[in-house]
This record gives structure tokens, C-alpha cells and sequence, in this order.
């Protein structure tokens, strides 16, 4: 049960960042192997729209920047997006405050991260514009500073929220707005690709990936945040195995108990043996006691752990301490299948070993000899 419910828990938790992750992340990244931007060849792209199942090809700049805002100063990830960005992300879903709009009217607008706003002290009711500051391409500081950056200023049309890892390092802008603040001409950082729904990502993956060849990186949702998905995944293992032990330990209880039944039923042991009961039929009638506590715990705790995780799932019991200041208000839980079988397994493995061995040498010393 114990085992359930944490693993559970723990893929609850894993499941919601990776759902965040995956409202603001393209289905597919493609990212030079060397330097920070490249030119897309426009071949590669038309191979790439053509694959079946691609819909969506975004090109994007992502430099850092200083952004001000009065007298607040805050480095951060300026990135310029086309204006199909909303078509292959839920970026949508993810707005907190204002809405998301690049450009209305003529003016140009900027999406910040929650965490940007709050180091900036931007509210959507101010007036001013976030200045943007960056060094210019390919020059030395010069003696009058102001000739060796690029500036441009910008209206913050709405805050998203995902993330700290994002919230805190995100300004997305338009693109073109991008470009020309950071002088990139015709390179970009990445390509951003929008998959069709039900579609074979790792297939359309490697067919990318042979169309680009070696020179460049082609990354799933999953894999743009590697780091973050192993250490998830680290800490379930880790949680796993650790009640694994104290399972482990626990099993001793049916060693022991069953080391005293032998014992105590000695005498009844004798008596079946005059009836003439093999020695090798009182052995299974203990290995099938032992084997019974161990099932009966294994699927009476199976159904326990779901139940629990059911209950927490439909009524939200247990709540997330904070008073409402997380995305959400209880413990997420995801019970998978696969858990529940690896599990079952393992458990069911620790009660057939516990039992055996009292079986199999405690009964041969002290009931089974042939001399009895």
C-alpha cells in the first residue's frame, strides 16, 4: 500500500511538470551542435514541412538580455517568437494576468514570466515600457557606452506562469522585434516544431534528424528538460527502493512467524506423519500458509494503495499546505499499471523467499528427520 501511494504521488508531481513544460515547449526543438545560432537552409525546411505529421515550423531567437524597468534592472532569456507560437504550445493556458497578444493596433507587445515581473515590479496596470539592453554584435565597448549597445523599449501585454525554471527567465517578444534588437540577420537559435496529435513523435524524430544530419540537436518535450525528467525519475527509483528495504525488513515477521508455527505445531506434525503424511506434503502445507500471508497482504495492500489514490484523485483529501499559493490545491496523483505490476512483483518475490526458508531448514531440524 505504502509503496502505491508514494510511487503514485511521485508520478502525480512528475506528470504536472511535465504538463506545464509541455503547454509551453514545441513538440520538437532543433538547436545547432556548435554556436549559439545558425542559418536554416531552406531545402532542410521544406524536407522538414513535408514530413506527414508535421504541421507546425516556427523559426525563434533566444538571447539574454537586461531588461529595466525604472530602477529596476534584471537579466534574463529574451525570446522572439513567430505568430503561430500560440498554435503549437498551450501558452494559452498558462497566462495569469493580462492576455497574450505580440502586437495590436501596431504596437508591439511583450509576454514576461511571472518571476521576471515580480524582479522587475511590472503590474499590468503600469504605463511605462520594459527597456531591453544588449551588447552590439561584433563591436568593443567604446568610450561613450551608449554606442556599443542595441536598446529597444516594449508595452507587457500579459504574465504567464509555469515554472520557476521558466518563469523566472522568460520574456517572449515578436520575432522580428527580436531580430532586430539582436542583430541576427537571417540565423536563428532554434527551429520550434508543432506535431499533429496520435502521431509517432520519436519516428518523426529520427526522419528530422535525417534530413539535418549530425550538425544538429533534435530534442522531444522530454528531452529539452533532460535534467529535470532524470532527477523526477532518480527520486522515484530512490523512494522505491527505499521501501523495498523496509519491506524487505518487514518480511522477517512472516519468517519468525512461521519459525514459531513449525514449532508449535511439532506435535500435530507427528501425528500426521503417523497417518502417513510425507515429509514433502508438510513442507508445501507450510510453504502454502506462507505463501497465503504473503498474497492476501500483497493484493489486500494493492487495493488499499489504489483505493487511497482513487479517493485523493476524486476528492482531493489531502491539501497542499500554502493556502492556495501552488497551481494547485492538492497532491496530484497518477496511479500507472505498470507500477502496480512491478510492485506486486517484487512484493509477492520478498513473501515467496521469507517463506521458504523456514520452511525448507527449520522444519528439516526440528520436524522432518527420518528418526522422528
Amino acid at each position: 500500500m505504502a509503496l502505491i501511494i508514494v510511487l503514485s504521488v511521485l508520478n502525480g508531481f512528475s506528470s504536472l511538470i511535465n504538463f506545464f513544460f509541455s503547454s509551453f515547449d514545441p513538440d520538437l526543438k532543433i538547436t545547432a551542435v556548435e554556436g549559439k545560432m545558425f542559418e536554416p537552409n531552406s531545402n532542410d525546411a521544406e524536407k522538414i514541412k513535408n514530413i506527414p505529421g508535421v504541421i507546425h515550423y516556427a523559426e525563434v531567437i533566444e538571447e539574454t538580455a537586461m531588461l529595466k524597468l525604472g530602477s529596476n534592472q534584471y537579466f534574463a532569456t529574451v525570446k522572439g517568437i513567430p505568430p503561430n507560437y500560440r498554435e503549437y504550445t498551450q501558452i494559452d493556458s498558462l497566462i495569469v494576468g493580462g492576455e497574450f497578444t505580440l502586437e495590436k493596433d501596431g504596437i508591439e507587445y511583450a509576454v514576461i514570466g511571472q518571476g521576471v515581473a515580480w524582479n522587475l515590479g511590472v503590474g499590468l496596470n503600469l504605463t511605462d515600457p520594459v527597456r531591453i539592453i544588449v551588447p552590439k554584435k561584433g563591436r568593443q565597448t567604446a568610450l561613450i557606452p551608449a554606442r556599443a549597445i542595441n536598446y529597444n523599449s516594449i508595452y507587457i501585454s500579459g504574465i504567464f506562469a509555469v515554472l520557476e525554471e521558466v518563469d523566472s527567465k522568460y520574456i517572449l517578444v515578436p520575432f522580428h522585434f527580436a531580430r532586430d534588437l539582436f542583430e541576427s540577420g537571417n540565423k536563428v537559435s532554434s527551429i520550434e516544431l508543432g506535431l499533429n496529435t496520435n502521431v509517432d513523435i520519436k519516428k518523426i524524430q529520427k526522419e528530422v534528424q535525417q534530413v539535418l544530419g549530425d550538425s544538429f540537436h533534435v530534442k522531444t518535450k522530454y528531452q529539452q528538460h533532460d535534467l529535470v525528467n532524470k532527477t523526477l525519475k532518480s527520486e522515484k527509483w530512490t523512494a522505491y527502493l527505499i521501501l523495498v528495504f523496509i519491506l524487505i525488513i518487514a518480511s522477517f515477521n512472516i519468517l519468525s512467524s512461521l519459525s514459531m508455527l513449525i514449532i508449535d505445531k511439532k506435535d500435530d506434525v507427528l501425528i500426521l506423519k503417523s497417518m502417513g503424511a510425507s515429509s514433502q506434503l508438510i513442507r508445501r502445507i507450510f510453504l502454502f500458509e506462507g505463501w497465503l500471508i504473503s498474497v492476501t497482504g500483497a493484493f489486500l495492500g494493492a487495493a488499499l494503495g489504489i483505493l487511497i489514490c482513487w479517493i485523493q484523485i476524486k476528492f482531493e483529501i489531502i491539501a497542499l499546505p500554502g493556502n492556495g499559493s501552488f497551481v494547485i490545491s492538492a497532491y496530484p496523483v497518477q496511479i500507472i499499471f505498470t507500477d502496480i505490476i512491478m510492485i506486486m512483483g517484487v512484493v509477492l518475490l520478498i513473501g515467496f523467499l521469507a517463506a521458504t526458508y523456514p520452511v525448507k531448514f527449520i522444519s528439516n531440524k526440528y520436524l522432518l528427520q527420518e528418526n522422528s
